[in-house]
C-alpha cells in the first residue's frame, strides 16, 4: 500500500524540525510527504525547501487553517493511506507504515485509524504501556491518524469553514453513517510534545464548541437538531464554567460566530437519518 504523510503548521519550526526528522527515519519509508505551512513567518518554508527538497510544499500566506490545509493535501495525494501528524507529534516505531498497512488490509471498511498517543498534553499518558483494545470510535486526532483517501473522496470530508478544531468527529459521523469504520489501534504509538506555542485554550474551546454547533446542524436531521442544538451550548457552557468566570464572560463570542454561520449550515445542510446520527452518538468517544 502506498503512503502519503501529511502535516500542517503554523510558526512551529523547532517542533517541525524534530517531526520531520522521525519520518526521514521511518522504514519504509512514506511515498511522499507533504507539507503546508499555514500563514509561517518563522523561517518555515525556507527551511523546508533547502532540507527537504522532495517535500510537497504548499505556502498560504494568510493562514486558512489546519482543516481546509488538510483537506486540500488529502486531496492532492497519491499515497492510497495517509498518515496525518501534527508538526509537533511523530509515530514511535520506525515500521510503523507496515503496521498500518497490514489494519488496513485486515479491514476493507477501514476508513480511518488512530492510535495512543504518549502527549505532554497528558502527562499521566508519558509512562502508560496498555492502552487498552481496539475500538470502533465516533472521533478521533489528527495528531496521529491515518486515512483511507479512497473513502475520503467519497464523502464531504473535512469542512474547511470549521478552520480549526472539530473536523475529526465530524467526519466519524461521515463515516459511521455511510458504513465505514474509525478505529482505535495500540498497533503503534505517536509520540505528541503537544507544544504550547500557537495555541490557546481558550481560541480553541470557542472553535471547537462553535463548529460542533454547526456539524449538528448541517449532519442531524430536524426536529432533532434543535434538541441537540441546545444540549451543546449547554454543555460548552458547562465547559466554560469549569475555568472560571474569566471563560465564562466570553462565551458568548462564539455563540454569535454560530449564529453567523446558521445560513451557510443550512445552505450545505445533508442530514442524516436520526438512526445514523444516533448510532454515531452511541459510539465512543
Amino acid at each position: 500500500m502506498k503512503f502519503s504523510i501529511m502535516i500542517t503548521t503554523h510558526n512551529r519550526l523547532a517542533d517541525l524540525q524534530r517531526t520531520l526528522a522521525v519520518v526521514a527515519r521511518l522504514d519504509p519509508a512514506p511515498l511522499e510527504i507533504l507539507i503546508t505551512a499555514d500563514g509561517c513567518t518563522d523561517g518555515t518554508v525556507e527551511y523546508v525547501r533547502n532540507q527537504y527538497p522532495t517535500a510537497k510544499l504548499t505556502v498560504n500566506p494568510m493562514g486558512r487553517g489546519s482543516v481546509a490545509s488538510r483537506d486540500r493535501m488529502i486531496r492532492e495525494a497519491v499515497g492510497e493511506l495517509i498518515l496525518s501528524l501534527d508538526d509537533d507529534s511523530y509515530p514511535e516505531q520506525a515500521n510503523c507504515l507496515e503496521r498500518i498497512a497490514q489494519l488496513f488490509r485486515e479491514r476493507p471498511k477501514l476508513a480511518v485509524a488512530h492510535f495512543p498517543q504518549h502527549t505532554d498534553e497528558y502527562p499521566v499518558s508519558l509512562t502508560k504501556k496498555d492502552f487498552g483494545a481496539p475500538c470502533v470510535t465516533r472521533a478521533f486526532a489528527n495528531a496521529g491518524a491515518c486515512l483511507r483517501r479512497s473513502v475520503y473522496l467519497t464523502l464531504p470530508g473535512f469542512e474547511s469553514r470549521f478552520f480549526h478544531m472539530y473536523e475529526e468527529p465530524d467526519y466519524g459521523l461521515q463515516c459511521s453513517a455511510n458504513g465505514y469504520e474509525v478505529l482505535f489501534s495500540p498497533v503503534l504509538t505517536i509520540r505528541h510534545h503537544w507544544s504550547s506555542q500557537s495555541r490557546s485554550r481558550l481560541i480553541n474551546h470557542h472553535r471547537h464548541a462553535r463548529n460542533e454547533f454547526w456539524s449538528t446542524l448541517m449532519r442531524c436531521p430536524l426536529p432533532h437538531s434543535l434538541a441537540i442544538c441546545g444540549y451543546r451550548v449547554l454543555s460548552q457552557f458547562r465547559v466554560a464554567c469549569k475555568y472560571g468566570p474569566h471563560w465564562v464572560v466570553r462565551e458568548p463570542i462564539w455563540w454569535f460566530q454560530a449564529v453567523a454561520g446558521i445560513p451557510y449550515c443550512i445552505r450545505k445542510a445533508k442530514p442524516f437519518s436520526w438512526g445514523q446520527y444516533k448510532g454515531w452518538l452511541s459510539l465512543p468517544n
